[in-house]
Parts: structure tokens; C-alpha cells; sequence
């Protein structure tokens, strides 16, 4: 096409939002009339899905259960009174909560106000809130953030390191559905042992987000906690940003959650127009079904030209992968299912990888997100040349490198946010929440499960299970022993390598093991019990 007939093409496939502010543009995806009319039966299909999951069906049959992140923003659509009243009451406790902690009405327990907090969660409980807490918090807020976010020692100690004059003014949120995921449950105990070690009482800093009934829940109530905020059984954690496992970080904070909530929902509302041209998580979906032939054939890289919005490739890698990345339809055939995310920010992406991008392997589509609005208002942008402004320079190399991609066969669709607030933010979590439901709809698989995660969790308590028989075996052993005669002993010959990964781990952290021999030669390693 030429650029006259580009320009009709962007024009006819522009969609805008009047109210929000926001555009989506699909026009850079090299899709043809009868691709379109050929996905408008799924679409229909995929449209009705939708209907019936925000009617309360079991959109979720893998668990049995309902999926509900759409009621959060609009509890007047829940399918029950009792679910319609407790996302309310969850909503208004967390913001009498966080005025609480504003005004020092519930004060830390040295005395003051807090002014930390450190939020303890993995997956939609860690990428969620950090994704928000970047773009939105004010620059001076009232609680300074921080994350535990993995089960990893050095990253616990660098965390409490920069706290450790600040635990007596730390307020802590742990969040876990079941309250038995290793990896937050490792959080609390360590953060909870650094409160015993400098004498501050934990409980009066601590608060649980998790699910009714859950193991966190009992401890919670048990220890007396500060309080403790529900996960309902039909919000996934991919998709609670919007429930008190985000509101409550947010609010803290000091952002607008009332907002981010009325993004989201007025997003919800013109995604659920069963219209394709009228509906632009559709229009995400079929630009995503097309470019990888639906079966997600291209990576979806993500570039969003502002710096606050740096981690919002991060929040998708989940809410994307984790939904789509399936190895079964609804069927039960075998369809290894996903699309690959990754990101960085513009313009760091033109001194990273673009230069891959415009010439080399041509295995991805873009996704670049604009922000019309270069600062805060009131603020006014120098010229860095004549009429020039930084924020001219940050829009020119988005249209630049857009434009580049396109003329070397490489397609790309384009969000334009009109800032970067709690409302915008609110919208485009809602708009890319949709856009993958419906996608999983078109392509038949269940995106509301997760048994690759479970499968990995299983394999990881079998190698712990491993260890503990390894070292009791050690400790019993009299003198050294090999590998293959280690192995022989537990009756497990067929998991030698596991052994080796286990006990040079536990040598490298001088516990329970002396490893002696060439590391480059493991079956000739000595292993015997570490002296006391």
C-alpha cells in the first residue's frame, strides 16, 4: 500500500474512545477482508462465552468454578447478592483501612505514623501492584513501597536491609490465596523472624490478604493481626489487580482506587459490546488470532514510550502467558497453545534490540503504547532544538521506528493512552483482560487454569522431599560416599542428577555436606557429612 491508502486503512480501523480518551490501532497487522469475515462466527461464539461468564457460569470447568474479575469493577452485575455485597464491603474496608493508616489513627507500634510498606507475594499478587505502584504513586506518597517477590535469601536480605532501621514504621501485607505457596510463606517467616530479632512486635504491623478459610487466615486471626482482606474464590491472581490484592497496595499509597476502578469498568462496558469494529479487545484479539495464525506463531513485544510504564510488559508476560499457554483445548486435543511476551520501553528499546526487530528474524509483532501527554500539566517542556521538546523526540521515534518496522514486512498495533493516571491505567488493565478471554474463546482453551504452575510446584516439594532423605542418609553413612553409591542407597539411580544439583547447592551454602573432588568430574565427587 502506499501511505494515502495506509491512512485510509488507519482510518477505517481506528477505534476511539471518547469517554476514556484511549485509541487502538490494528492497522499495521496485514490482515484481509476475508480473514476478518472468516473469525466473525468465532467471534459471535466467543462474544456469547463472555455473556455467560459475567452471568456467573463455570467459565473456569477445570476447577469448577466461576471467574469474576469483571464484577469487581461493577458489583451490581454479580450473580448474587452476597458476592454483590461483598465486593462492596471489600472496597469501602479498604479505604477506611488506608485512612486509618494516613492519619496515624492506627499507628505503628513504636509510636507515629507508618511510612514503609512492604508488600510479600509472587505472581498476580507481586506483578499487579508493582506494575501500578510504578505508574501511579505519587512521587512523595504516604508509604514508600517495597516487594518481596520470590523465595530468593540475597533478595530477602537486600529488602530488609534497606528497612532495617525502618521495621518499627513498616507496615506489612502478605498475600496468598491458600496460604500454603511457598514462596510468600518464605517471605513471612523470614520478615516475621527480623520483627522477633529487633523486638518489635509483628502483629501490630501485619495485615493478610488471602482466601476465606485459608491457612494465612487462621494465623492471621490467631496472632491478631492488624486485619485481613479477602480473595474470592472466583479472582484468579493474573486478574486481581483490581480486587484488595491491588486496591489495597494502591491505596496505601495514596492513588486514586475509585478511579482505577471507573477506568475499568467503563473499559469493561465498551468491551462487552458484541460488535467486532466496535470493540477493541476484539480488535486485540483478531489482530493477535491473525498475525500468529492462531496458534500464537508470533511474539508479542511490548513497548510502551513511557518510563512509568516500564512494567507493564511484566504484568502481561502473566496475564497473557499464564492464561493462554495451554497444552489442551476445551476438547481435550492436543494444541500446545501461548503467546510469547517480552518488553522493554521506548526509547531504550532503539538502543537494545529494534535493530533485531527492523532486520532480523521476523518471529514477533509490537505492541507500542503512546502517551499523548509528556508531563504532568502545569509543567512546561523546554526545547531541547528550535520548536523541538524531549517529549517531541519521544513521539518521533515512536512514529519512526513504527514506520521503519512496517516498510520491512514487521506488523504492530498501537494503544494511545491520553496520560497516565488511575483511570487510563484502570482501562488498560480491563482492555487487556478482555482481549485475552476473548482470545482464549476464539482459539477454545480454558484461561482462567493454570496446571503447568501446579506441575512445577509438584516436581519442587519431591526434590525437597529428595533432600531431607539425602541428608539423614549422609548423617547416618559412616565415611564418603559417590554419587552412584548415593544414589543406589535412597533407590533412586534414575534422579542422580537431581542428587548432584541437591548437594552442591548444600555445600555452597555450608550445610550438612562436604563436597571433595574435581567439580568437573561430579561421579567422581566424594560426599560426606559436614563436620559440626
Amino acid at each position: 500500500m502506499d501511505s494515502l491508502q495506509l491512512w485510509q486503512r488507519y482510518c477505517d480501523w481506528l477505534y476511539y474512545h471518547p469517554g476514556l480518551e484511549i485509541f487502538v490501532d490494528i492497522s499495521r497487522i496485514r490482515f484481509t477482508p476475508p480473514q476478518v469475515e472468516a473469525l466473525r462466527p468465532r467471534f459471535a461464539q466467543a462474544f456469547a462465552d463472555m455473556q455467560a461468564l459475567e452471568a456467573g457460569a463455570i467459565a473456569n470447568p477445570d476447577e469448577g468454578r466461576q471467574v469474576g474479575h469483571y464484577w469487581l469493577r461493577a458489583p451490581e452485575l454479580a450473580p448474587t447478592p452476597e458476592i454483590r455485597q461483598a465486593i462492596q464491603d471489600s472496597i469501602e474496608r479498604v479505604e477506611t483501612f488506608a485512612e486509618k493508616i494516613h492519619r496515624g489513627t492506627i499507628p505503628a507500634s513504636g509510636g507515629g505514623r507508618f511510612t514503609e510498606l512492604l508488600c510479600i507475594g509472587i505472581g498476580g499478587s507481586a506483578l499487579g501492584p508493582q506494575f501500578v505502584a510504578e505508574a501511579l504513586a505519587p512521587l512523595h506518597p504516604p508509604l514508600n513501597i517495597h516487594f518481596i517477590d520470590n523465595t530468593d535469601p540475597d533478595g530477602f536480605d537486600r529488602v530488609l536491609g534497606r528497612l532495617a532501621n525502618k521495621l518499627g514504621q513498616t507496615l506489612v501485607i502478605t498475600t496468598s490465596k491458600s496460604g500454603g505457596t511457598p514462596e510468600p510463606r518464605n517471605g513471612l517467616v523470614e520478615v516475621k523472624l527480623a520483627y522477633q530479632k529487633a523486638g518489635i512486635p509483628f502483629s501490630a504491623h501485619a495485615v493478610a490478604i488471602t482466601g476465606p478459610g485459608s491457612q494465612l487466615e487462621q494465623q492471621a486471626r490467631q496472632e491478631g493481626w492488624l486485619e485481613v482482606f479477602p480473595i474470592f474464590d472466583w479472582v484468579g491472581g493474573r486478574t486481581s489487580e483490581t480486587s484488595p490484592v491491588g486496591l489495597l497496595p494502591a491505596a496505601l499509597q495514596g492513588i486514586d482506587i475509585r478511579a482505577l476502578l471507573a477506568g475499568a469498568a467503563t473499559m469493561d462496558e465498551a468491551t462487552r459490546l458484541p460488535h467486532l469494529e466496535r470493540n477493541p479487545a476484539a480488535l486485540l484479539a483478531m489482530a493477535w488470532y491473525i498475525v500468529g495464525q492462531g496458534q500464537g506463531r508470533k511474539d508479542m513485544v511490548v513497548l510502551p514510550y513511557k518510563d512509568r510504564l516500564l512494567l507493564f510488559s511484566r504484568y502481561l508476560q502473566q496475564l497473557v502467558m499464564e492464561s493462554l499457554g495451554k497444552s489442551h483445548d476445551l476438547n481435550g486435543n492436543r494444541v500446545e497453545q501461548g503467546i510469547a511476551v517480552y518488553g522493554n520501553k521506548g526509547t531504550t528499546d532503539q538502543h537494545a534490540y529494534v535493530q533485531q526487530l527492523r532486520d532480523g528474524l521476523n518471529n514477533f509483532f509490537v505492541t507500542f503504547i503512546e502517551v499523548l501527554q509528556d508531563r504532568e500539566p502545569g509543567i512546561p517542556s523546554p526545547f531541547v532544538e528550535p520548536q523541538v521538546t524531549s517529549g517531541d523526540y519521544l513521539n518521533g521515534l515512536l512514529q519512526g521506528t513504527r514506520q521503519a518496522l512496517y516498510e520491512n514486512g514487521r506488523d504492530s498495533i498501537t494503544v494511545t493512552l491520553p496520560r497516565v493516571d488511575a483511570r487510563s491505567v484502570g482501562a488498560l488493565i480491563a482492555l487487556y483482560e478482555r482481549a485475552v478471554g476473548l482470545y482464549a474463546s476464539l482459539i477454545q482453551i480454558n484461561a482462567y487454569h493454570q496446571p503447568g504452575v501446579e506441575a512445577g510446584k509438584k516436581a519442587a516439594s519431591a526434590v525437597l522431599e529428595l533432600q531431607r532423605r539425602l541428608l539423614e542418609t549422609v548423617q547416618e553413612h559412616q565415611g564418603s560416599l559417590t554419587l552412584p553409591q548415593l544414589a543406589k542407597q535412597l533407590g533412586c539411580p534414575e534422579r542422580i542428577e537431581t542428587l548432584y544439583w541437591i548437594v552442591r547447592h548444600l555445600h555452597a551454602n555450608g550445610r550438612g555436606v562436604l563436597l571433595t573432588g574435581d567439580p568437573a568430574r561430579p561421579l567422581e565427587l566424594s560426599i560426606q557429612p559436614r563436620p559440626a
